[in-house]
């Protein structure tokens, strides 16, 4: 995901992919709405999860609302941008069969169909990346190599496993993604030795990961030290601080980061202390501190740069987009305080602000983009 730059932080020069390769425009539309019905399929199976109204009812759509939100919408939206910075056709099967996956997996069809669909996407996923490294082998490239390898790893272990057990894949996934492309468009703002310090942490999470597959009372408990310090070292070295003092655009920027990288830090604390657990309290925390507190406060935050950069349509900073953002952290909020607490009706409560928040926020995206 592409993040808006400061002027304090310019962008790192990429290698530019050829421009008589690129998918079309229409394409690329076609692939991001097909993230978009992840996404709301999966906002559907998390009603079902909180055990409140949903419009559309299914057995399994609580079993497997984390994939479908996190490699079935994410998944998508992530191999699409990098697919378009490839320019290559066959990158673009990436993001088909996450969506597809995602989407199989909330369908009457056997289960292992959307298992074998994600798998085969995080192949080509790990194949894109591969692809960009060889074209410019930077550290930070090498991270997100390392991050379409924890996305891959993780829906093995979901097929063969137990989603439970993928939650750290997941995140490292998600997490590595975010941290290196922020490294990226801060670099300047960072210093020369941003990129070694954050290969260095994403090593540790790396083997943090692996630790948990194979010692779960210890493993999971370094999972959250590594997010921890990577949460601690964004919060350090982000350009988050000079932004708060400006305005518009920029504090909206600085306000999402701010509240994403506290989410991530939460987690990773709540994670250090219980482990990963598979009780209300300590689960909830952790899982919605980083997918929902973290990534999707990402997503607000980089939106008015993704779409330009894949769609080729412009989506301009308008105030109303601190609804959704303020929406989402105040449900997150009542939820971990439910979750906590053990008050039940403030947990459901906030799941369904956070829900309704991410609603509006597709809905303000797309007249933005529209009346544009």
């Amino acid at each position: 995901m592409r993040g808006s730059v400061s002027h304090t932080a310019p962008p790192r020069p990429r290698a530019a992919a050829p421009s008589g390769r690129r998918g079309s425009a229409r394409g690329r539309l076609l692939l991001m709405i097909l993230g978009g019905v992840c996404l709301v399929s999966g906002l559907n199976a998390g009603l079902i999860r909180l055990e409140v109204w949903a419009p559309v009812t299914s057995d399994r759509a609580g079993d497997v609302h984390g994939l479908v939100m996190v490699l079935g919408f994410l998944g998508t939206l992530i191999s699409l941008e990098r697919a378009q910075s490839l320019g290559r056709a066959w990158g673009y099967l990436a993001p088909a069969l996450y969506g597809a996956g995602g989407l199989a997996l909330l369908s009457p069809a056997p289960l292992l169909l959307g298992q074998l669909l994600l798998i085969e996407a995080g192949v080509l996923f790990v194949a894109i990346y591969l692809a960009l490294w060889r074209r410019a082998p930077w550290p930070l490239v090498a991270i997100q190599v390392l991050s379409a390898v924890l996305a891959l790893g993780g829906a093995v272990v979901a097929a063969l496993v137990d989603v439970t057990v993928a939650l750290p894949w997941l995140a490292g996934f998600v997490v590595l993604t975010i941290a290196a492309e922020r490294a990226e468009l801060a670099q300047l703002a960072m210093g020369p030795r941003a990129d070694s310090e954050l290969l260095g942490l994403a090593g540790a999470l790396t083997l943090a990961i692996l630790a948990a597959l194979t010692l779960p009372a210890i493993g999971p408990r370094l999972v959250g030290v590594a997010l921890l310090a990577i949460a601690a070292w964004l919060l350090a070295h982000d350009v988050v601080r000079r932004q708060l003092r400006l305005s518009g655009q920029h504090r909206y920027l600085a306000v999402a980061l701010l509240a994403g990288y506290l989410n991530l830090a939460l987690a990773g604390a709540v994670l250090t202390w219980s482990g990963l657990s598979t009780g209300r309290a300590s689960y909830d925390v952790v899982v919605h501190g980083v997918f929902l507190g973290f990534a999707l406060s990402m997503v607000m935050a980089h939106v008015p740069v993704i779409l330009p950069a894949v769609l080729g349509r412009a989506l301009p900073y308008r105030p109303v987009l601190w609804l959704p953002l303020g929406l989402l952290h105040v449900g997150l909020v009542l939820r971990f305080a439910g979750a906590l607490g053990g008050w039940d009706v403030a947990w459901q409560v906030g799941g369904v602000v956070t829900v309704l928040a991410l609603l509006v926020f597709m809905a303000t995206a797309i007249t933005l983009v529209v009346r544009r």
